[in-house]
């Protein structure tokens, strides 16, 4: 009976000693993401790789709200592509998460685009054209994943406010690179 006592006090004792392990570990861990919490809602960028993830939705964050609208818009579209097994193993992002970053990009390009000056007879310039066009599709995206999403709406309403009806633009090139001038075929 007292071996038997002595094994119950044993196995008690090592999962209570899992317990606390346990419960420091979840400590840290709750504290470390409250860290960064406070970094984002300071609106910081966070440093390190802890969280890769919401370190460049931070970074895609700040670049809009400096006037980098380019840059933003593609750092929210690289949050948009799988997540890397060594970056977020766990992490996939959620629909309505999907449609905030396409409504980030939309905003984005919305703003590129009210930027970019008017011609001499007043046409729209044809990078705003193309940014609007982006926009709206970014936006429509937004509401295809997630209906409910009223900023969305009322954004898109506003778009379709700016631009004319039956918008054409030449397509763009997204890398910006001019190839013209290259020597074409073999010498």
């Amino acid at each position: 009976m007292k071996n038997h006592l002595t094994r119950k006090n044993q196995v008690l004792g090592l999962l209570l000693f899992v317990g606390l392990v346990g419960s420091v570990y979840e400590g840290f861990q709750v504290n470390h993401i409250a860290k960064a919490n406070s970094l984002l809602q300071r609106g910081e960028v966070l440093e390190g790789d802890p969280f890769p993830f919401h370190q460049k939705f931070s970074d895609a964050y700040q670049q809009g709200k400096t006037g980098n609208f380019k840059h933003a818009s593609q750092n929210f579209g690289q949050l948009l592509e799988a997540p890397k097994k060594q970056d977020e193993p766990m992490f996939a992002p959620s629909q309505a998460l999907k449609s905030q970053i396409h409504f980030n990009i939309g905003n984005h390009l919305f703003r590129s685009g009210l930027q970019r000056l008017v011609e001499a007879d007043g046409a729209i310039q044809e990078q705003a054209k193309f940014d609007y066009l982006q926009a709206r599709a970014s936006y429509e995206q937004a509401l295809r994943l997630d209906p409910a999403n009223q900023a969305a709406k009322f954004n898109l309403s506003l778009l379709h406010g700016v631009i004319p009806k039956h918008i054409k633009t030449v397509p763009q090139d997204p890398s910006g690179l001019e190839i013209s001038n290259l020597p074409q075929g073999l010498p």
